[in-house]
């Protein structure tokens, strides 16, 4: 990870147009090739950001200072420095991951072993598919054959559908999966994490715990 704090401004070309004046920002460039600009405020969220995958190419010459991330649809941010406070950079490794504690662990197996939640005709591939980076919640195929990746989260937030988004980008990249449609599942979902799911074609689907567990209770008392 690179980290760089530094006076600049910062311009977004793609869908829409966006500026940042200038101001002392926080910049992080990771290894997977995501850019980030921070405040310092707003706790984890970035003013604008680039998600891989995604290229960083730094001016020279008359364009000294200037960096531009363009991503696969041509979208650019665009960094112009104009004094550059720190940069430094750190290998961090490969991260073991979150571990999820217990009711988000239960509702994968619970959604799991009822993959039919999903829709009928919906059958489970594997929990935990691994990839490089890190392990997809549940990995499944729909009523026509088609591959879905499912997201888990207690509480479904812009963070959960940037990670489904990443496992999406790489997972298509497997002609034996490939086309893979995503679907963020969670407890409950924000506003603004549903509007980015929706844009990026990410279905959303609330799951009802209380109502899940007893589902499983009823099975339970069958036999």
């Amino acid at each position: 990870m690179r980290l760089v704090i530094a006076r600049c401004s910062v311009d977004y070309a793609g869908r829409l147009t966006a500026h940042l004046p200038s101001a002392p920002r926080l910049i992080l460039v990771k290894a997977d090739g995501s850019v980030s600009i921070h405040a310092d405020d707003r706790a984890y969220k970035p003013l604008n950001w680039m998600s891989p995958p995604c290229t960083l190419k730094e001016g020279t010459g008359d364009e000294a200072g200037v960096w531009t991330v363009v991503n696969k649809a041509g979208e650019k941010l665009i960094i112009t420095m104009e004094e550059i406070l720190h940069d430094s950079s750190y290998e961090l490794g490969v991260d073991p991951g979150l571990i999820k504690d217990g009711v988000e662990a239960h509702l994968q197996e619970l959604l799991a072993d009822r993959i039919e939640i999903l829709g009928e005709g919906h059958t489970l591939i594997r929990r935990e598919y691994p990839t490089a980076i890190g392990p997809v919640d549940i990995l499944c195929r729909d009523a026509n054959g088609a591959t879905v990746a499912v997201e888990l989260k207690r509480r479904g937030d812009i963070d959960g559908v940037e990670q489904l988004t990443r496992y999406l980008e790489l997972l298509n990249r497997d002609p034996h999966l490939a086309p893979v449609r995503g679907v963020f599942a969670a407890q409950e979902i924000k506003p603004q994490a549903r509007v980015l799911a929706t844009d990026r074609g990410i279905g959303c689907l609330v799951l009802d715990y209380d109502a899940m567990r007893g589902i499983e209770d009823d099975k339970l008392r069958l036999f």
